[in-house]
């Protein structure tokens, strides 16, 4: 069977099926599930931690590692290709994978210190919180009173 016919084939096996929604499952909580599959609206400085970390001890690293392994490796090849228009059109291919190269790096070093600075801002933003609703929650001056004696 080739390709027109089994296209054809599974556009009519496509038109007879109803439409329909079907769900595999609802959620009954008060917010719908986030991506990573919790339930409840929360942060986590542990988790924005371990993912800054992990960009910063092996993502950029790595990344750079693998740039310069790949630079030198094209330098050879021009080397090798010199005088040819091989040589040019390597030249012009390291140019780009360099500029890639810079563009993750910065890319990388940005969403590390986005995490660092989310953790930071949640961190003052809970403090501040917390002090706004320190006056609410001291005694009422009604504790202070005594209840009435009984007769």
């Amino acid at each position: 069977m080739g390709f027109d016919e089994e296209w054809v084939s599974s556009k009519a096996a496509a038109a007879r099926q109803p439409a329909s929604t079907r769900l595999n499952g609802a959620y009954d909580g008060p917010f719908p599930p986030s991506p990573g599959g919790d339930k409840d609206l929360n942060a986590s400085p542990e988790r924005k931690k371990a993912a800054a970390n992990d960009i910063e001890t092996d993502f950029e690293p790595n990344s750079r590692r693998a740039g310069v392994w790949a630079d030198e490796a094209s330098i050879t090849a021009v080397k090798a290709f010199d005088g040819w228009a091989t040589a040019a059109g390597l030249t012009k291919a390291q140019d780009a994978w360099w500029k890639s190269l810079m563009v993750l790096l910065g890319r990388l070093a940005g969403e590390k210190s986005a995490l660092r600075e989310t953790n930071r801002l949640f961190v003052t933003n809970d403090i501040f919180v917390g002090n706004d609703f320190a006056p609410l929650v001291r005694p009422s001056q009604l504790n202070r009173i005594s209840p009435p004696q009984r007769p």
